[in-house]
């Protein structure tokens, strides 16, 4: 009879347990000694698990930790692929956070003379203080107007969509009604349309031309998915031109229908689909 080969204190047939033990001691850990297998927190990315939180989107999650904005257990983590661990206490800027549960989306028809931040050290004026007292939910701007440009703006909480309508390999299409300090020429319309390079690179709009009904060849219409810091405006200066309207009409999908400068409202379902749908669609 062939004898039974003994099994060593803490572990079973299959060796699961000191597999578990052996993968457990690689895991970083902060100020954490539990870990629940079922959980969703664990194994989840710093950046991640910041963006869930409905702070920012995972890009811009990450470049808050480098900055040493986010600690864990009272510690500041500069690497944001830390491995969250159940028990671990997340802060930002000193407030801990949690993932929102609910995804909210908010559009607003922003103002000018509006700051596209959820805070600024100088006091002036953000797109926060309009939804404050609408939304209870955390949620942040996504992609920026600058301060005197109006028009479409999305807010959520919801960072794995942020992240792919601002990142540059998804095409998201922006139409902006511009309004010039002096008539375009046909040929200055022409060369945007074929496209140009200014010094962070080339510069391809899908449309340009100018607006119906509009006279005097100061109003254009640009059509474009890239969202560099300031294009739209840095474009016409290229040419020459001061801009001095700028108003973002269409975003993925939606428009100002129905939605007055200043004011805000929660997207409908169908609307939200729509929206995840054009921001999942690749250039490549």
């Amino acid at each position: 009879m062939a004898k039974k080969r003994p099994h060593r204190k803490g572990t079973s047939k299959t060796g699961k347990s000191e597999r578990r033990q052996s993968n457990s001691a690689r895991r970083p850990m902060l100020g954490s000694e539990k870990v629940k297998e079922n959980s969703e927190e664990v194994g989840m990315r710093l950046n991640k698990y910041v963006a869930h939180c409905g702070v920012c989107s995972r890009r811009q999650a990450a470049d808050h930790i480098k900055n040493g904005l986010v600690e864990v257990n009272e510690k500041t983590v500069l690497e944001p692929f830390y491995q969250v661990q159940v028990g671990d206490i997340i802060s930002f800027k000193g407030t801990p956070i949690k993932p929102e549960i609910r995804k909210v989306y908010f559009l607003m028809n922003k103002p000018k003379n509006t700051i596209t931040t959820t805070s600024d050290e100088k006091g002036r004026k953000t797109v926060m203080d309009i939804i404050k007292s609408k939304v209870p939910e955390r949620v942040f701007p996504v992609g920026r107007l600058d301060r005197m440009t109006t028009g479409l703006l999305l807010l959520t909480n919801d960072g794995d969509l942020a992240q792919k309508m601002m990142h540059p390999s998804y095409s998201m299409k922006k139409i902006y009604h511009v309004h010039l300090d002096q008539p375009v020429a046909s040929q200055d319309i022409e060369a945007i349309r074929k496209g140009f390079v200014l010094d962070d690179g080339h510069v391809q709009v899908d449309e340009v031309g100018y607006l119906e009904g509009m006279p005097g060849k100061r109003d254009v219409g640009v059509t474009i998915h890239i969202g560099r810091n300031r294009i739209v405006r840095r474009i016409f200066e290229h040419f020459g031109y001061q801009v001095e309207r700028l108003d973002r009409v269409y975003l993925g999908g939606l428009t100002k229908k129905d939605l007055p400068r200043g004011f805000v409202r929660p997207l409908k379902q169908q609307e939200v689909i729509m929206l995840k749908h054009f921001s999942g669609k690749s250039k490549s």
